[in-house]
């Protein structure tokens, strides 16, 4: 079995993320431990809430260098949401810096008459890494569940694996590049879809363990 570690520090649902990995085929170990995380064959940082006290609270936890010194060593790595716009060097929800793992910034949706903030239900995406396994047998545009007020905006366009658009703003809705995959959407409330990319995480650690 696929033994994955689920970061917890206090900012995601963390029962529903782990009833998903199951459902895919590993065994999901929340933890808050860096040696925990050294352990594991992949690691999964959800997240619900804001910014800053996501970072204060991974640094209150002792967590922010291992996840760095984890991420860099290889080893497959899945942000979901908060977990995703972390990853990132800042945002315009706060003051704090972001792990900084992927140059760029967290951005706010422009207000305007045409959408609702924050962006929340259901929506279909648009792959632009079509190669990605994150992607494998799922259809062209699948449908996913979003409940975000900010996006995340990458310096590089290349780690984008895909993209949403809310009203007239297209934003990116996943990013993949070497070991890290990360999603603004919530795959463990995104029924079947939702859990093939669970299942597709899953099968790429494995691959990672044989080789």
């Amino acid at each position: 079995m696929a033994v994955i570690a689920v970061i917890d520090y206090d900012m995601g649902n963390l029962h529903s993320v782990c009833k998903a990995l199951e459902k895919a085929g590993a065994t999901p170990k929340v933890t808050s431990s860096p040696k925990d995380l050294e352990k594991a064959m992949a690691i999964v940082l959800p997240g619900v809430g804001s910014f800053d006290p996501a970072m204060q609270s991974l640094r209150a936890r002792g967590l922010i260098e291992p996840i760095k010194n984890i991420i860099h060593s290889g080893k497959p790595f899945l942000g979901i949401c908060l977990g995703m716009q972390i990853l990132f060097e800042s945002s315009e929800e706060g003051v704090e810096n972001g792990l900084g793992i992927i140059p760029g910034k967290v951005r706010r949706f422009r207000p305007s008459q045409e959408i609702r903030i924050p962006h929340m239900g259901w929506n279909q995406l648009e792959i632009t890494q079509a190669r990605s396994l994150l992607w494998e047998h799922l259809p062209p545009q699948p449908w996913v569940y979003f409940v975000h007020s900010f996006y995340v905006d990458p310096v590089d366009k290349k780690v984008n694996a895909a993209t949403v658009t809310h009203g007239s703003q297209t934003v990116t809705a996943a990013v993949a590049y070497d070991n890290v995959t990360a999603v603004q959407f919530h795959p463990e409330k995104s029924s079947n879809v939702g859990l093939q990319i669970l299942s597709n995480f899953v099968s790429q650690v494995r691959e990672k363990i044989a080789v």
